[in-house]
């Protein structure tokens, strides 16, 4: 008699897993909606010439935020030691991506994007949200969002210029070692 092996069931889904795909199909219904009612109020050349007038704006925006950020890297490339200030080149390159995405509500989120007031507002969100991706207690390879900031997190343990000190945990409460004196013996150090 052979034994059958129960089926395992696969790991539920996150909350936003199970919802993300009804808000994307929500926000491409009302999109679509939009564009039509615009379009028959101001006519569909008009609507053409909006659309391909934000894909140029959007595009121009991410040109300017890479030279930006680019800039900001050879500059901190030749002084590691400089505090740079953030450039907040993300958040432009996310207003440029939404503005050449075909649709006015694509557009409306990505001015929220550019205006200082509203980009505070979506930067303190972002940090909320990773900061419970990265507190979530999903173990690591589950979630790629979670994944991802732990990450950064780790990175940002390095220092600016991307050098590792490595070292050694010293004990000063050990003291000593009786009459022969301190532990002077090699140790190797510590790769990996």
């Amino acid at each position: 008699m052979t034994q059958q092996a129960t089926p395992t069931r696969p790991a539920p889904r996150s909350r936003l897993r199970r919802v993300l795909p009804l808000l994307i199909t929500a926000w491409l219904v009302l999109e679509i909606w939009l564009l039509v009612q615009v379009g028959s109020w101001l006519g569909g050349f008009t609507v053409l010439l909006l659309l391909i007038g934000g894909a140029l704006v959007g595009g121009s925006l991410i040109k300017r935020a890479g030279l930006k950020a680019f800039s900001a890297a050879v500059e901190q490339s030749k002084n590691p030691q400089s505090e740079q200030p953030q450039t907040g080149t993300s958040m432009t390159v996310l207003a440029g991506v939404l503005l050449i995405v075909p649709g006015f509500l694509s557009d409306l989120a990505a001015l929220t994007l550019l205006f200082p007031p509203t980009r505070a507002l979506w930067r303190a969100v972002g940090r909320r949200v990773a900061d419970k991706a990265l507190r979530s207690a999903s173990p690591a390879g589950t979630d790629p969002f979670a994944d991802a900031m732990r990450l950064q997190e780790q990175l940002r343990i390095h220092r600016p210029d991307g050098k590792v000190i490595q070292g050694e945990v010293v004990d000063q409460d050990s003291g000593p070692r009786g009459p022969q004196g301190p532990d002077t013996t090699y140790r190797p150090p510590i790769s990996g």
